[in-house]
């Protein structure tokens, strides 16, 4: 049996990332992966500005459960499919117990 482990790596520093920080500035968003300090200091950054910031459309981010992927994850988990010799589609959404034992053999 064959295991991948995938970390994230914090994009400051090096260090092994808990998060994944998304944020729109300017009309264009980013991502950044952060250790638990760093994560919370972007928290308490960006705090003081939107404490004083009108809001202009959408909804609140609201974490999923369940094994939908995210676009990012989308390719990690296309590859390991074809790896396990699972039949998966190159674009589309990807089967949701596909997902899951992805997720089960990266835990």
């Amino acid at each position: 049996m064959k295991k991948t482990k995938v970390f994230l790596v914090d994009d400051i520093d090096g260090s092994e990332a808990e998060r994944t920080i998304s944020f729109a500035f300017n009309g264009i968003s980013y991502q950044i992966d952060l250790n638990a300090e760093h994560a919370n200091k972007i928290e308490d950054d960006f705090a003081q500005w939107i404490r004083h910031a009108r809001r202009t459309g959408g909804r609140a981010v609201t974490r999923r459960s369940g094994a939908t992927a995210g676009a990012s994850d989308s390719a990690k988990i296309r590859q390991w499919a074809q790896d396990e010799g699972l039949e998966v589609s190159q674009r589309g959404r990807i089967p949701a117990d596909i997902v899951e034992q992805y997720r089960q053999a990266h835990q």
